[in-house]
């Protein structure tokens, strides 16, 4: 019975690993529409985010069988409370995506970002990409070293939306205010996209070691609240 069990919570561990998949997806979709001014990439992140959703209502069904059916351990418990958390985070991901995507259409025939922000922009997506990416990989595998150097990535992030709000106040800049709004609003969906992938990351951490990593310290005294 127990073995059974475990192969049913492995495969909501894999269930949310396509997720992450499907997420880095859309990251992608979004940004090349956003650089490139292309609508109908744009509408494909946009439509396809109803997958993700659906996926995120399978992992919820299938976690909650196991909790009402199999009565599982403390330990089991927090796996499987701890999925729930990720699978929200996930699919919330996606959403940011199709915000993002959402930018690119409304500026259709012209493209969203300026040319001298593209290279911040730009990065931003690389990293929110990489992270996303890596979480399949930290999901399936508990990777807890990868996991806990999502920190360094997420401060990269950190700086370069430091560096649009920057431009953005810079006195000289010439782009105008819907320009200023479009860049604004983008730099907070990739920082959410990365703080999202880092809080999922923390939680494997915490289902491995019963620790979670916590600012710039390595790992945390302080479980995280599930």
């Amino acid at each position: 019975m127990r073995d059974a069990f475990h192969e049913q919570l492995d495969s909501v561990f894999d269930d949310l690993a396509d997720i992450s998949n499907r997420v880095r997806i859309a990251v992608h979709g979004a940004t090349t529409a956003l650089l490139s001014g292309d609508a109908e990439i744009a509408e494909r992140v946009i439509s396809q985010d109803a997958a993700i959703d659906l996926a995120r209502e399978r992992v919820e069904d299938n976690a909650f069988s196991l909790l009402s059916l199999q009565q599982p351990v403390a330990g089991d418990l927090r796996v499987l409370v701890a999925a729930l958390r990720m699978v929200s985070e996930l699919e919330r991901m996606g959403d940011l995506s199709v915000h993002v995507a959402k930018i690119a259409r409304l500026r259709v025939p012209n493209v969203a970002v300026p040319e001298d922000v593209r290279p911040t922009v730009s990065r931003m997506a690389d990293v929110a990409e990489s992270m996303v990416g890596r979480l399949a990989r930290i999901i399936v595998d508990r990777d807890v070293e990868d996991a806990i150097a999502f920190a360094e990535a997420d401060e990269e992030m950190d700086r370069l939306r430091r560096s649009t709000f920057a431009e953005l106040l810079d006195g000289d800049w010439p782009h105008g205010v819907e320009a200023a709004v479009d860049i604004a609003l983008l730099g907070r969906y990739y920082e959410r996209i990365a703080d999202h992938a880092v809080s999922v990351a923390n939680r494997i951490v915490y289902i491995v070691t019963g620790e979670t990593p916590h600012s710039h310290e390595s790992v945390a005294e302080v479980a995280v609240d599930l």
